[in-house]
């Protein structure tokens, strides 16, 4: 059953990575709502030991989604407040294999930096043709993703398994989308991304899913 859902999963991404190729937003709008609800339950019925924070991840993700979809800034600060959730939630998954009197802050908090740095380039970038009221928030968002990423680190650097090694990958792929993410809907160059929401949601559907297996992986 895992599988068949899962190959379900990777078959409406496909169809929704299409659209996205095509810059076609009603197929995009779509198959969006269907596509996390399915990883979700991949991982559901893919362990006896479910996590709820994990779950509540995957669940405050799709949620982000479906309230991306209207046009509208209210819409975008409400997905992205889901997102934030999102964030906060996998933070407490890695926080479970992750001893903080052990970590090697040496290497932790110069990584943080850089990822908060970026961050801050990003905005900068978007500021000029970005409204007012939603530069602080955009701001604060990437900085919850880049403290997502930490964490994932962190339990890479804790745990040395391949599991978590996946799961960062996939973490950082998230954060790589959601720094597309604001290119495409505010810079005033746009096209400096790759088929703009083709490589957001490439690498969103992808950094989630691996963020799903790297778990599992854990737990096995």
């Amino acid at each position: 059953m895992n599988y068949l859902i899962l190959v379900l999963y990777l078959f409406v991404s496909i169809l929704h990575l299409i659209a996205s190729f095509h810059d076609d937003s009603k197929r995009r709008a779509k198959t969006k709502p269907f596509l996390l609800i399915l990883l979700l339950l991949f991982y559901l019925v893919s362990t006896d030991d479910i996590s709820i924070p994990l779950a509540l991840a995957l669940f405050a993700s799709w949620l982000g989604d479906v309230l991306l979809i209207p046009k509208g800034h209210h819409w975008f600060i409400a997905g992205g407040i889901a997102f934030i959730f999102s964030h906060l939630f996998f933070i407490m998954v890695y926080l479970t294999r992750v001893d903080l009197n052990r970590i090697p802050w040496m290497i932790v908090i110069p990584v943080g930096v850089l990822y908060y740095g970026i961050a801050l380039c990003i905005i900068l970038a978007v500021q000029k043709t970005t409204p007012k009221q939603m530069v602080a928030p955009m701001y604060f968002y990437l900085l919850c993703n880049s403290t997502m990423n930490v964490f994932a680190l962190m339990q890479w650097l804790f745990t040395k398994s391949t599991g978590a090694q996946i799961a960062y990958i996939g973490a950082l792929l998230f954060y790589i989308s959601d720094c597309t993410l604001f290119l495409v809907r505010y810079y005033k160059h746009p096209e400096i991304i790759y088929k703009k929401h083709f490589t957001v949601m490439l690498t969103y559907l992808l950094g989630e899913l691996l963020i799903v297996i790297g778990v599992l992986m854990l737990k096995g």
